[in-house]
């Protein structure tokens, strides 16, 4: 073989080197960068390749070890190729001197980086291109990567570190959370499929009591009333369902439809007493304030009714909660023709609004992108009333959480609105002295 043959076969190989260091760095990354969700559903839709890349992400220890060694492998032979020639061509001192930069700029631009970057973009063809090859290496090289992995095992064990145990510290449902909020704050999900989203995710750990209406807001009508009169009091609330109660407010006898008040009426010609409009009437359904709404969505379907009292560890009602409430604590408020509007929220300056005082906290929060605590009230002015534990006067001001508020209208109860303000340049919550 002459001199310029013998150069042109290490070239050559060189290049193969490189090229099989490239298909390795290309598979690893591509592989790890890949979503295990996008994976899952190709494997449902029978994508064979995806099935492989499935296989390849849960042995993950085979597949990094085959990889690793292989790439290790052809660089050091491409690299002692490359000194043999440099060598023979430039003389050993500056032949090492050539091979070292040049093997050194070939390895990290078109063995590493010029890959990687092509993979962590393209993640889902490369590592379905890929993974059939790569398959068949982890399954050539398995008696040496399991040796190695025994050994490092074992070195582990020295130190007191059982990688055989598994340790997640992350739930399923924070990780659903963390990526719905990062792919809000990358701009590919608008805040309102993000809202809905995180909503459905927080059933399990929102109670009734933060969503129901308040007994103050529901309209009752005694049972006692004469028949004419309590129709009347029930047609004027535009309510599809009304309690009714005897004797006191607390005592709930019956929830009364409005659909069979009318077909009673046209049954009865419109002439119906009181024995009629009790016989109509469903029995209450009581809940404790506790259920969470995913439990008592359930219970909704399960049952198949819409409506339900929530009573306090007492037994005292508080209010009442609905199928709508549950639906609007996940799309946000839904309003019929019925409904009368209200302005909960009016921006009046840069980071200032009147807000009501009766908004809840989860949908400010939701609204406006803050952070108001919602731990020990679920309304606005609760959460002023608990802090400063006493009701306040218009006028005053109070600065909680990183916001200033000022109370703009007062009942003899409660706080019926105020200003709220964010604050700027407020220090994280850690760095905040208690």
């Amino acid at each position: 073989m002459t001199i310029e043959k013998e150069i042109l076969f290490y070239c050559l190989t060189i290049l193969l080197f490189l090229l099989i260091s490239a298909f390795f760095s290309a598979a690893e990354t591509a592989l790890t960068a890949i979503s295990r969700a996008r994976i899952y559903q190709l494997v449902m839709d029978g994508n064979k390749r995806a099935q492989i890349v499935s296989r390849l992400r849960r042995n993950k220890e085979s597949m990094i070890g085959t990889v690793l060694l292989g790439n290790n492998l052809v660089n050091i032979a491409a690299s002692a190729i490359a000194t043999s020639l440099s060598i023979t061509l430039f003389g050993s001192e500056s032949g090492l001197v050539i091979v070292t930069i040049v093997m050194t700029l070939m390895v990290v631009i078109f063995s590493e980086v010029l890959p990687k970057t092509y993979a962590i973009q393209n993640s889902e063809r490369v590592s379905l291109a890929l993974a059939p090859a790569l398959s068949f290496l982890v399954k050539l090289l398995y008696p040496i990567t399991h040796c190695i992995q025994v050994f490092i095992r074992l070195i582990l064990k020295l130190f007191r570190v059982d990688i055989s145990k598994t340790h997640t510290l992350i739930s399923g449902t924070d990780v659903i959370r963390g990526t719905i909020e990062l792919h809000h704050r990358e701009g590919q999900m608008i805040k309102q499929d993000r809202d809905m989203l995180g909503s459905i995710l927080d059933l399990n750990d929102i109670e009734v009591e933060a969503v129901m209406v308040h007994r103050k807001n529901v309209e009752t009508i005694d049972a006692d009333l004469p028949a004419g009169e309590l129709i009347k009091q029930a047609v004027s609330t535009m309510h599809s369902r009304i309690p009714l109660w005897r004797g006191d407010p607390d005592n709930i006898i019956g929830v009364l439809h409005a659909k069979n008040l009318i077909k009673a009426m046209g049954e009865h010609d419109g002439l119906i007493d009181n024995a009629t409009v009790m016989a109509i009437c469903n029995k209450p359904w009581f809940i404790p304030e506790t259920t969470s709404l995913r439990a008592q969505l359930l219970a909704f379907r399960s049952k198949r009714q819409h409506f339900a009292f929530v009573v306090d560890e007492y037994g005292a009602w508080q209010g009442i909660v609905t199928l709508e409430d549950i639906i609007e604590e996940i799309v946000g408020n839904i309003d019929d023709e019925h409904d009368e509007a209200t302005v909960d929220i009016v921006k009046i300056g840069d980071n200032a609004y009147s807000v009501n005082g009766g908004m809840t906290l989860r949908d400010i929060n939701r609204h406006l992108d803050w952070n108001l605590p919602d731990d020990h009230a679920s309304t606005v002015g609760g959460l002023l009333i608990h802090e400063i534990q006493a009701i306040p006067t218009i006028g005053q001001r109070f600065e909680l959480f990183g916001y200033r508020f000022i109370v703009l209208e007062t009942d003899a109860t409660h706080i019926t609105r105020l200003r709220i303000e964010k604050l700027d340049n407020v220090p994280p919550p850690e760095d905040i002295e208690a």
